[in-house]
């Protein structure tokens, strides 16, 4: 999942995204999602077996990641060289130097198998918005139960689906 229609578009600054109650699974590679501009909470979602990154921006975006449940994948031989990919967190194409600011944010996540987030910006005090405007999670200790069914759909022509 790309947000955002391109660097150049500033307009993207406005967008709001909430992504819940997904499995991110095998055959994965990134962008579970990538952000440019704008706030994404990422709420209750399943991330396991993720290539190079799970979450990942560019622009400077907020992302508050809230009661997921990361599985760190097992670390691959390429060749001769070790493949780590227990970080969650890619910033694109940005020093740290300027990334260090951006408001990245773990709330109650469960990391397992080595995973984990680089959190950046001022810590969390205050949410970018209302309640009303956001899910209220759960721990990520629950994600197996609220996940359990997430997957594709198995629609057929002429069938409800």
């Amino acid at each position: 999942m790309l947000f955002g229609a391109s660097n150049d578009y500033t307009e993207d600054k406005i967008m709001q995204i909430t992504l819940a109650f997904n499995h991110f699974g095998k055959r994965l590679v990134q962008r579970m999602p990538r952000i440019r501009y704008g706030f994404v909470h990422c709420v209750n979602n399943d991330y396991t077996h993720w290539e190079m990154y799970a979450i990942g921006g560019s622009q400077n975006p907020t992302i508050i990641s809230e009661g997921n449940r990361f599985i760190g994948p097992n670390n691959k031989m390429l060749g001769n060289d070790l493949i780590n990919s227990k970080e969650i967190t890619k910033r694109e194409y940005t020093e740290e130097s300027e990334w260090k600011i951006w408001q990245w944010r773990s709330v109650n996540d469960l990391f397992l198998n080595g995973a984990f987030f680089v959190q950046s910006g001022p810590e969390l005090k205050d949410r970018p918005f209302s309640r009303e405007d956001m899910i209220t999670a759960k721990p990520g200790s629950y994600v197996g139960r609220l996940t359990r069914y997430s997957g594709n759909l198995r629609c057929r022509v002429g069938q409800p689906c």
